[in-house]
């Protein structure tokens, strides 16, 4: 054993930067859902970006150690504390064996991503150790923490070092207006130019039905659909199409009333359409997003999409640099 939980917080889950490749199977990516933060925390305590560690929601776990490591807790402001003392987040702290990692209330964002020096020492399915809760795989048993589990670390290695940090103009910060863009999609012409218009002029809010498969936005006006004669195997409600694929981000819109942006353990296909997608670059945004928060869809183009990506590559490189 290299750590014990003893309070498992409300939803912790082993997670890795996912296990891509497996969607005509009817496996999603999994993996942390702020891939930044993940990456960031695992730089700052020396392991490969792609180690295994924590995600950790809402509210943080309580972990004693069993051997000496090296910790970074990033993402979220979930403020961590060793034995009561609090500790800075975007920073390597290091940890005595005997000593317990608990965490205080929730103060911004809503994952924080815990990395320890070797990384979380768990199976490899299908390439990765994200779990799939949904899908009982990979993990820890394939689920959230419980009180009581023992787990283990990998070998440390040499690249980390207490009181390394990120620098405060490296760290994202959730801006004061929420703005995901979005793609139009092969089911955009669905609706008509009116509902078109609107969604991206109504303010949407986060619902409480926001989490690893997806995130549901209420509060804009409902959608109006072209008239058609429904296809065989489509069903009568508009929005509904035959089956297809889902991609990462892809926005459905249930009845036309309430979208949802499928994340990193959405099911790979179904029978609602997708009338647009979240650029890749704004993924990491919306992890960080908590119920009731005012979001609104800006429409771009895939120059623009394809703009912001490279602008999120040079912020990661950024930060390795920083952290080199």
């Amino acid at each position: 054993m290299s750590f014990k939980v003893t309070k498992p917080g409300l939803a912790t889950t082993v997670q890795d930067l996912g296990r891509p490749g497996y969607f005509h199977l009817g496996i999603p990516l999994s993996g942390a859902m702020d891939q930044i933060a993940l990456r960031t925390a695992n730089l700052l305590v020396g392991n490969d970006e792609g180690a295994a560690g924590l995600e950790i929601v809402f509210m943080g776990p309580e972990l004693i150690f069993a051997r000496d490591a090296l910790i970074a807790i990033t993402g979220g402001e979930i403020p961590p504390k060793l034995d009561g003392q609090p500790q800075p987040t975007w920073t390597a702290l290091p940890v005595k064996a005997g000593q317990t990692l608990s965490f205080d209330f929730l103060k911004a964002g809503a994952r924080a991503y815990l990395a320890i020096e070797g990384g979380i020492d768990v199976p490899l399915v299908l390439g990765s150790r994200s779990t799939y809760a949904l899908g009982t795989l990979g993990g820890f048993q394939g689920r959230k923490l419980q009180a009581g589990d023992e787990l283990q670390l990998g070998p440390a290695g040499n690249g980390g070092r207490a009181g390394r940090s990120l620098p405060d103009s490296l760290r994202p910060v959730l801006p004061k207006e929420i703005r995901l863009r979005a793609l139009p999609g092969q089911f955009w012409e669905r609706i008509t130019e009116q509902a078109q218009a609107q969604f991206f002029e109504d303010t949407w809010k986060v619902a409480p039905e926001a989490d690893r498969i997806g995130y549901r936005f209420r509060g804009g006006r409902p959608l109006d659909f072209v008239p058609r004669e429904p296809p065989f195997g489509a069903g009568s409600d508009p929005s509904n199409i035959v089956d297809g694929c889902y991609s990462y981000g892809s926005i459905q819109i249930p009845g036309g009333t309430e979208p949802i942006v499928l994340h990193r353990d959405a099911v790979s296909g179904g029978g609602y359409f997708m009338p647009a997608t979240v650029i890749s670059a704004d993924m990491d945004l919306i992890a960080q997003l908590q119920p009731h928060v005012p979001v609104r869809f800006e429409r771009v183009d895939m120059e623009t999409a394809l703009a912001a990506r490279a602008t999120h590559r040079a912020d990661l490189e950024r930060i390795r640099s920083a952290l080199a």
